[in-house]
Order: C-alpha cells, then structure tokens, then sequence
C-alpha cells in the first residue's frame, strides 16, 4: 500500500511471521532516578537462513549489540524505532544464537508507557513502574516487540536499597541482597508460563503489602499479595483481598468445560470453603477445619474444574497514573490506585468496578496470557472472551436480571451509548482495517461490542457447548498464540451454524443490524405471520445472529422462540394464536442492535406492565418515554402524558422490579433515538427536564414517602462483605434516583433535603450525588457548599477524582468557568491521565455544552491541543462525540469542522499520528459536514 494512501500506520500486513523463534531473555535492569541501564540476552533459533534482523527499539540510548555466532553491523533508526542488524556471516536455519544488547532508557512523567513515574508517596525513593501493553517493552529494552514473541524469563533488578519492593515477572530465583552500602540486588525467574513482551511488568517503590493465602480444595496453595500506598488502612486491604479471593476461587469452580455440570456441586463447595476461610482466620477449631477439608477434596474427586492458577505469588500493584484502569501482567496485575480498594470515598459505580477488574484482570492469566492473541488485530479476541467471563461473574454477585441490564443501557443509551458511537464516522470495526495505535483498539467496541459477539456465539452453541469450545480453544492454543479464526473453529466444531461467516460478517465492518420486524394477524385463522427484514443490509451482505421473542395473553407468555437470523429476511407463521396483547422482541437482547417494530400505545403500556424480560419492559418504557419527548420536542408547553407519569411511578413504587434490577431501571435517556430530534442535546435537555419537573410536582409526596423509605434501607456491611454492600448499592440507586427526581423542583425545601443528604452521608454515592444536585440548583449557597467539598476532596486522591467529574460534566449556568477555575487550582495535576479523564474528558461529553455553546467549543479546542501534548490516549477518547456530524444543524457542521481543523493545524502530525490521523478520519467521512463548511470558507 502507497504510504500516502494509508490512512492508518498499520495494517494486518504489517505483521508477518518472525524469521527467528524468541526462546528466553536474561536481562538485568540497573536502576537510577532518571535512567536505567540495560543489559539483554536475547536467546534465539533461525527459522529460515537469515543474513539480517531487526528489533525495535523506541527512545532508548544503544551502547553496544553483538551475537556470539557472528560478528554484526547495525545501524538504530531512531525515527522509525527500529535497529537494523547485518549478520557478517549467515545464521542458518535451526542455528541458536544470542544477541546482546547494552542500552539506557529514560522514565517518563507523561508517556505512561514503558517505564514511568508512578506517585511517589511522601518523602520515599521515586516509584518507577512500567506499562508495556502494547509496545512498551521496546522503550525499557531492544526486542522482538511482538505478540508472538512468547518466551521465559530471567530479570535482575539492580536498585537503591530504600524501596521496599522491587518486583518483576515469576518467582525469586536469588533473594534480596546488598551489592554496595546504598544499592542492592534481586533475581527472579519466570519459566513456568512463557509469555508475550507486552505482559512484562517491572516495579520498584515503596508500597505497604498485605497478604492471603489463596488454597484450592485439593489442599494446593498460593499467595495473594496487594501492594498500595503506604498509608493504606489494613481493613480495608483485607476486604480487597476477599474480593480478590472469592472471584479466583469462582474461576475454578464455575468456569471450565463441564461449568453446567458441575453448578449444584460447585455451590456445595463453596459454602464449604466460606467455612474453611473463617476458621482459618479465627483460628479457632483446627479438628473442624480438618475435617471441612476432607469434605471439599472428596466433593472434588472426579471433577473437571476449571483454571488453576500457575504461579507462588498473584499481585495486585497499585498504579496511581495510568492511561487504563487495570493491566494484566503474569504474577502481576496492575490496577489503578482509586479503584484497587473499597475505599470509603469510592462511590458505587467504582465499588462496581473494582469487582469486575478484579476476575477480568486474573481470567487474563489464561485468556491473553497462556493463549495470547497473534497480533494487536486480536486483542479484541483478549478482551471480549474475558469480558464475557468477568460478566458472568458480575451476575453471579449482583444477579442476572440486574447484571444485564446494567450491560445493556451503556449499549442502548441513545446519543452517548456503544449503538451510537458504532455508527459514528470515527468508529473502527472489531477486526480494523488498520490503526495508527494500540491504544485505538482499547474502546467500547472492544470492551463492549465484541463481547456481545461473543455472547451471541454462546446463544448460537447453547451454554454446554459453549465452554467446551473455550476449553478447545484454551487447550489447543495453551501457551502459544491464535487467530480470530483460530477462536471461531474451535467454536464450530459444536454447532452446524456456520460461525466462519458469521465472524466474517460481525468482526469486520461497522454499525449493526437494524431488524425491521412487522406483524401480519389472522384472526380467523389463529395465525401470525412474523416478517423479520435486516434493512440496512443486502441479500449477500447481511449478518447472522439469534433472536429470542415471546408473544404474550392475558397478561401471560404463551410461547417464548429463538429464530437464527442467517439472512437478510425471513418469515415465521405461528399457528394457534387466538389473542396477543403483545411481542417482546429481541429479549434480554439477544442480539447486538435495533429493532425496528411499530407498536401502538396500548401494547408499549401491555409491555412495559407484563413482561417478564425487564430488558424487554426497559426498552418499552424508553420508547413510551420517546413517543413523549418528540411531541414536547415541537411542542414543550404542552402538558406532559399523565397516563406515561402514572406507569412511570408505579414501576418505581415496584418492590419486586427493584429487587431484580435495582435503580438503573429508572434510567431516562438524555436524546431521543431519531436523527430528527437526537442531535439537539440543549433542546432535548430541556424536554427531558420538562417531563421530570411535571412528574415530581404531581407526585412530591409520593416520592418523598420513598426517598425515606430507601434511606433507612440499608444494612449493616460489616460481617457479610461485600453481599450486604451489593445489596446497599442497589438501595443507593433507588434513594438517589428519586432525590435527582425531586431536585427538578428547584425549590427551598428540596434544597434542604439535599443538603441534608450530603452532609450525613456515610458513603460516597449519598454524598457525591448530593453534591451534584446541589450545585446544579439555584440555592443560595450552592457555591460555599462547592468550596467546602473542594477542600475535602483535595485531601484524598479517590474523592479528588470524583469531584472533578462532576465539576467537568456540570450543568451550572456558570460550568465552564467552574471548570477553569478547578483547572488552574494547585490540585489539579494536567499530567495525571486520571486528572484529565475526569475533568476534561466528562465535560467534552457533556455534548450540550462543549459542542452546542461558543464558549464550550472554544474550550474543548484548547483541552484538546493541550491533551494531545501530554497524552493522545486521553485526547483519542473525546472523538466520539464528532462521530454524528453529519446528523448535526448545519451551524453546528460549520462551527465543528472548523475546531477539528484548528486542532489539527496547531499540532504536529509526525509526534501526534494517532489524534491527527483520527481527526482526518472523522473529517473524511463527514463528506456532508465538509460540503457545507467548503461553501462558507473557500
């Protein structure tokens, strides 16, 4: 491909089979404050006569390189970040060899990849860790920086004696030892599982470690260990390591290939194993705790269970600044400081997310490390097979109605949702054509999309069948690397349906299906004709999923089918219907897209009450809500449907809903799901606030009655964690819910009861959405209450966090100055990724503002050129709100092309490929957006 016609740096062809096997790497790091030094063996076979070789090298100083079975030239481009080696004597084929390396890299306070400067807590040696995913291991040491160069390891860590951990990949093969009166020396040996350079992890700082012991039921053991500040407070580390604990100990149990077999058994086990655990701890029965063993390694005989894990040590490492939330790294999980812990700052949707980090981060010892993808074009493959694992978990906890919905409004959410951004300019596929950086591939579509494809996978194959494919695939591959088609055959050989296809037609381009589905009742004959129409695809290029539907009477389902969609259309005659009050499509949604069906007000209202599927009934309630939004749309000074208030209310006042789905159910878009109305976000802010303001005036005391009825809901947390604090967050949602409900009313005595929340609160969500509302009201003294909980927050790195989201994505009349004032302050670190995310980031999503006001776009162009300067991982995650430009007014078209271009005029493409390329993109496919702005500039 003509390097001027790429749009993107790589591209599959990019990565070809290497000419040398990588077997093992000797490298010792000698380290300083501001540089380390690098010796490196690189232990290699020829797999073919080669007189040449390259390793890639990116900002590192090289002193010297030789192999000990010929003399070599080589020159280090520094440019393209590769050295070119010229082999004086050729290297034959099936030949051993080792390459030697001297060199010298340089930690970073703002490139948060290869080796970096994590926060350094007070007074201690400066903590130094590294970030290798994706390229990484190049800026520490020249390599083969490749997925599939898997190989062993021996890495010595030379370092000043005043940290208190140093810490790389495997076990300690020489201890700890003084090698002059300031520095002093370690050695460990990772042999057991080979492994990918972008898995490399090193660390030296100065951490408080605590430690569990991890034991399987047939008595084997090993190591938790939870590195974090040196402050930390220990209960709080003891409920980590619980967390930790319970989601290993559920990969074993209830994972595997016979995981449906095994369930009733698996449960046994496991209540056993809670009581084999207290007794440890209390130390109180050894002739009790021996027998509870006894009993578990019986139950267990004969079982197929699933991953062990391989090592003496699994460590969580606290990392204060990172472009990710968590990193896997063998042995050695990184996760980030805020979010490692239940901290009683963490609010509930970080609680959330620290379970799920937690079994995704540990399931990658085997999905991406053990079976690692072949090229970063299979990352996705990591990812979403992960995902789906740590999903299954999160329901496992927090129940599957509950569990799923949660996993379907990020999809469904119109304007900001996966739907949206996937049919957004700037939106890549699955399987990409190509990428300018690893980092691009780190997106909803991976993390979201393509664990939806996985799931539909599972639906195809039935459960049963799925985890024996997983196990094919993890069997198959162990210990080496696979292909997306490489997943896709294991899977095939359970099912007739053809997955090669249906891969093909899902991981390779963009949007989704749009299943326009229309309904054909004979009454006489007791007959309905089901036409299912993909009408934004061809008869050839379509795409193949499962559909689950159910056809409700009387109030009851009366026949619950699942139909393989394996082309563009199809018809489905059900016989013997006498009566249907409705439909219920795409249940529990079982595919990846929209279903295009027209319903009349009674069957949405039949819905919403009736069925049984709560994502069916969500999705009905969000239409019925859309119905409402374009007629105040037109019209706001219209009233507001009562009949729509009252079904609203009633699923509110619904103990059982709530028990099954918790507050997130009560979840109303801020767009409408219609390119006519969705792009105006002022406008449709304003219905949607119209609709709620109308709803907590007629029903204030109602909601009131059930604001206090959720706030002395919760239960005590101290001797069932984290079960009681599952249960409190759903409590928490319904409370805070309906207090945003009432905080529409804008008025003194609601005031009051906000400010009433956020200063008895006892945990962070109560107090951080009382702080919210409050600022966004019109109370008197909402800025002495902003100024106050500044300063608390200022004292704390989680709070700090979540104060600066909500400042960033506030609705204040004054929020941008808000947001600068915040920016300048003496706290706010620019080059900090969790600092940008949450102040930068949140606000260019609040699309109403920072796309649809002067004083908005002027300020996400300067944060953008700011951004891109520090960190274009941070600046590459606001693209997607230009990923609709050609939806937009025509005003807006002309103001927003004319930002992007700006942006791009004033930074350096050959330093900033991947945000000028992006911007390129987004402009390219915006052919109208650029028609117009080209009319009024040239």
């Amino acid at each position: 491909m003509d390097a001027k016609k790429r749009t993107f740096k790589y591209y599959p062809k990019d990565f070809g089979k290497l000419e040398v096997r990588v077997s093992h790497m000797d490298i010792v790091f000698d380290i300083y404050s501001k540089k380390t030094n690098v010796e490196s063996k690189i232990h290699l076979e020829a797999l073919k006569d080669i007189k040449n070789l390259t390793l890639n090298a990116d900002s590192i100083e090289l002193h010297d390189l030789i192999c000990d079975s010929s003399k070599v030239s080589y020159n280090y481009d520094v440019d393209k970040k590769i050295i070119y080696i010229t082999f004086l004597e050729t290297i034959t084929k099936g030949t051993s060899f080792k390459i030697m390396t001297k060199s010298t890299c340089f930690p970073s306070k703002t490139i948060l990849e290869g080796m970096y400067y994590d926060e350094t807590p007070k007074g201690c040696q400066c903590q130094m860790i590294t970030q290798c995913q994706q390229w990484g291991f190049q800026r520490i040491v020249p390599c083969i920086d490749d997925m599939t160069a898997k190989c062993t390891y021996t890495t010595t860590i030379k370092a000043n004696k005043g940290y208190t951990n140093y810490i790389t990949n495997g076990d300690i093969l020489k201890k700890l030892q003084p090698i002059s009166k300031t520095r002093i020396e370690i050695t460990y040996e990772n042999s057991t599982t080979p492994m990918a350079t972008y898995l490399f992890f090193l660390g030296v700082g100065t951490y408080k470690t605590f430690k569990r012991e991890f034991e399987y039921p047939n008595g084997d053991t090993f190591s938790l260990e939870l590195l974090v500040p040196p402050k930390s407070n220990k209960e709080t580390a003891q409920k980590a390591l619980t967390v930790l604990h319970d989601a290993i100990m559920w990969v074993y149990l209830f994972t595997g290939p016979k995981k449906y077999d095994n369930e009733k058994i698996s449960f046994k086990i496991l209540n056993l194993i809670k009581e084999r655990e207290m007794l440890k701890i209390s130390k109180s029965n050894e002739n009790k705790l021996t027998k509870i063993r006894k009993k578990i390694f019986e139950l267990t005989q004969g079982l197929t269970l699933g991953y062990t894990y391989t090592g003496t040590i699994y460590r969580e490492i606290a990392m204060q600044n990172s472009d990710f939330g968590g990193m896997e790294n063998v042995g050695n999980t990184t996760i980030s400081t805020n979010r490692i812990m239940p901290f009683k700052e963490m609010t509930d949707g970080v609680f959330d997310y620290m379970i799920r980090v937690k079994v995704h981060e540990y399931y990658h010892n085997l999905n991406g490390s053990e079976v690692t993808g072949m090229s970063p074009f299979e990352i996705w493959l990591n990812e979403a097979v992960t995902v789906h694992i740590e999903r299954e978990y999160h329901s496992f906890l927090f129940g599957e109605e509950y569990s799923r919905l949660a996993d379907v409004i990020p999809i469904l959410s119109y304007g900001n949702g996966i739907l949206s951004n996937d049919s957004g300019v700037q939106a890549l596929p699955i399987l990409p054509e190509g990428f300018n950086s690893p980092n691009e591939l780190i997106t909803n579509i991976t993390y979201i999309k393509a664990p939806e494809f996985v799931r539909m996978i599972q639906k195809t194959l039935g459960d049963k069948k799925f985890v024996l494919g997983l196990n094919d695939y993890h069997t198959k591959f162990k210990h080496s690397n696979a292909t997306t088609h490489d997943w896709l055959s294991s899977m095939q050989k359970y099912t007739n349906k053809n997955l090669i296809l249906m891969g093909k037609q899902w991981l390779n381009k963009v949007k989704y299906p749009e299943l326009e589905i229309t309904v054909n009742y004979d009454k006489k004959l007791k007959l309905v004709i089901l036409t299912f129409n993909q009408i934004n695809a061809t008869k050839t290029n379509f795409w193949s999923f499962p559909i689950n539907y159910a056809i409700f009477s009387n109030k009851k389902k009366i026949k619950d089918l699942t139909l393989f969609m394996d082309s563009k259309e199809t018809k489905i005659e059900l016989k013997n219907i006498s009566k249907y009050d409705f439909i219920s499509f795409n249940r529990e949604l079982s595919f990846y897209g929209k279903v295009v069906y027209t319903q009349t007000e009674e069957e949405l209202n039949n819905q919403i009450l009736y069925d049984d599927d709560n994502i069916g009934k969500f999705t009905a309630l969000q239409k019925r809500f859309d119905i409402e939004k374009k007629k105040l749309f037109l019209n706001i000074e219209q009233p507001v449907d009562r009949n729509l208030l009252e079904i609203y209310f009633n699923l509110l006042n619904n103990k059982t809903l709530f028990e099954q789905v918790g507050g997130q159910f009560f979840t109303i878009f801020e767009n409408i799901d219609d390119v006519k109305y969705g792009f105006n976000f002022k406008k449709v802010y304003d219905v949607k606030n119209k609709i709620l303001g109308e709803f907590a005036t007629i029903y204030k005391k109602k909601l009131l009655k059930l604001y206090d009825f959720y706030s002395k809901s919760e239960i005590d947390t101290e001797f069932s964690f984290p079960k009681n604090e599952i249960k409190n967050i759903k409590f928490r949602q319904m409370k805070n819910i309906l207090l945003s409900i009432l905080a529409k009313l804008d008025t003194q005595d609601i005031h009051v009861l906000i400010k009433k929340q956020f200063h008895i609160s006892t945990n962070a969500t109560d107090k951080v959405t009382a702080f919210r509302l409050y600022i966004e009201s019109n109370a008197e003294d909402r800025f002495e209450i902003l100024k106050k909980y500044e300063s608390e927050s200022k004292k704390n790195l989680v709070a700090w966090e979540v104060f600066l989201s909500i400042i960033g994505s506030n609705d204040n009349d004054n929020s941008i100055e808000l947001i600068k004032k915040i920016e300048n302050s003496k706290s706010f670190r620019i080059e900090q990724a969790n600092d940008q995310r949450s102040l930068f980031v949140s606000f260019a999503f609040n699309k109403k503002n920072s796309l649809q006001t002067e004083k908005g776009r002027k300020y996400l162009e300067e944060i953008m050129i700011k951004l891109t300067k520090i960190n274009q991982n941070s600046t590459n995650r606001i693209f997607s709100i230009f990923g609709n430009l050609d939806e937009m007014e025509k005003e807006d078209q002309l103001n927003l092309v004319t930002l992007l271009k700006e942006v791009n005029s004033k930074i350096d493409s050959k330093k900033y490929p991947a945000v000028h390329n992006t911007i390129e993109r987004i402009l390219i496919k915006s052919p109208k957006s650029m028609k117009n702005w080209e009319k009024n500039n040239i």
